[in-house]
């Protein structure tokens, strides 16, 4: 298998360092893309080149994507607004087009390309778009919730409470993936480039309910843990993006074939929500 140089962005966040670490891990090079380098200094460690990068200086990008084989872009609305996360990305899609590498892939949101409605997943479609229209060497992944986010924020606090706190009905499915299921199958695609030109893949690793989850974590932390559904408007209270998310799980949801995505793909590993949560509960 040919070793590639891949420029990941957000190397210093969920995504982009778990792509960046699987990656170093298979034996690839890795170009960490950050504006604060102190950040990933344990990604240097590992034996990623780090850069300095900035997205609203085109020439930083310019450096940072020259010569490699694959860019990993990921944007997020929640450092600046909207307008800045599609500027941002697009600015990222553009310099991996001026540099003409071979394949960018981006990471986007299951089901943003069918007008939701959430701010967030439109302003993603809207860098798909552009990536679409500048280069024809292009893979989108869509990634559903994030295992991830349960272990941040209003969701960790409430854990140490007992509670499960989510703001959706407790027998509504969600389907769910953790970031370390999205950076396998993100390499996956940059190792099988052919495989996945000029497409888009909604992921997904499995599908719980709110009492599913607190039943999860009840087995896993040997407590008992009570699902309790937090007023959508409380939500959104702090974020009309979110609330509008979250309404839109819990009325339309998502409808990745995940036993097909596993047969297809068993070489990610894809974890249940529950062997996640073993590995990463303290």
């Amino acid at each position: 298998m040919k070793k590639l140089l891949v420029t990941v962005s957000g190397a210093t966040g969920t995504q982009g360092g778990a792509l960046a670490r699987t990656l170093l891990r298979r034996g690839h090079r890795v170009r960490a893309m950050t504006r604060t380098p102190a950040r990933a200094e344990p990604l240097r460690q590992l034996g990623a080149e780090v850069v300095t990068a900035d997205f609203d200086e085109p020439a930083s990008l310019d450096a940072a994507v020259s010569g490699a084989d694959a860019v990993f872009v990921m944007s997020t609305p929640f450092e600046a607004d909207l307008d800045a996360e599609v500027r941002q990305g697009r600015a990222l899609v553009d310099a991996a087009a001026r540099a003409r590498v071979p394949h960018t892939v981006f990471s986007s949101a299951t089901n943003a390309d069918r007008d939701t409605g959430i701010p967030h997943f439109d302003s993603k479609y809207r860098i798909e778009r552009h990536l679409a229209e500048v280069t024809e060497d292009w893979t989108v992944l869509a990634p559903a919730a994030f295992m991830d986010n349960f272990l941040t924020g209003h969701s960790l606090k409430s854990l140490q409470r007992n509670v499960f706190a989510f703001p959706m009905r407790a027998w509504t499915p969600l389907q769910l993936i953790p970031a370390s299921d999205i950076a396998e199958f993100a390499a996956l695609t940059m190792e099988r480039r052919e495989q996945f030109l000029g497409k888009r893949v909604d992921i997904a690793s499995d599908e719980c309910t709110g009492d599913q989850i607190a039943g999860a974590l009840s087995g896993v932390t040997g407590r008992p843990i009570q699902f309790e559904r937090v007023p959508i408007e409380v939500v959104r209270g702090f974020s009309t993006d979110l609330a509008a998310m979250f309404e839109y799980f819990d009325s339309v949801g998502m409808d990745v074939d995940i036993p097909a995505l596993r047969a297809a793909y068993p070489e990610v590993g894809w974890h249940t929500f529950t062997n996640w949560a073993a590995s990463a509960l303290p």
